[in-house]
């Protein structure tokens, strides 16, 4: 198993920034690719960008392109999302994911994450306007 806890949710006005890490434990060799997804009130989840293991690739959604960036360090087995230029539309719970998958776009393309292997509890994101 593994363990994936959140942190760095919180409230912030629009044009703000906000970094949430994700800290994984337990059989961290089976993260071979890490995440972000997230739900907004009555919407699906839906996801937000990826990174591998090696090489550190990268993938995102459209909506948060050019204004989010995910990264990792793997000696902590920690993945980050720093979010910049949000707006209230990106109000919503985010949930860090893992995978033994090691594409991120494998993970992109998992249509609500359904099939993801792990799943963090979520943090909760607000952005006023």
């Amino acid at each position: 198993q593994v363990q994936l806890v959140e942190s760095g949710g919180g409230l912030v006005q629009a044009g703000g920034s906000l970094r949430l890490s994700c800290v994984a434990s337990g059989r961290t060799f089976a993260t071979n690719t890490m995440g972000w997804f997230r739900q907004a009130p009555g919407k699906e989840r839906e996801f937000v960008a990826a990174i591998s293991r090696n090489f550190g690739i990268t993938y995102y959604a459209n909506s948060v392109k050019g204004r989010f960036t995910i990264s990792r360090d793997n000696a902590r087995n920690t993945v980050y999302l720093q979010m910049n230029s949000l707006k209230p539309e990106d109000t919503a719970v985010y949930y860090c994911s893992a995978d033994s998958i090691t594409s991120p776009q494998a993970m992109g393309a998992n249509k609500g994450g359904s099939g993801v292997d792990y799943w963090g509890k979520g943090t909760l994101v607000t952005v006023s306007s």
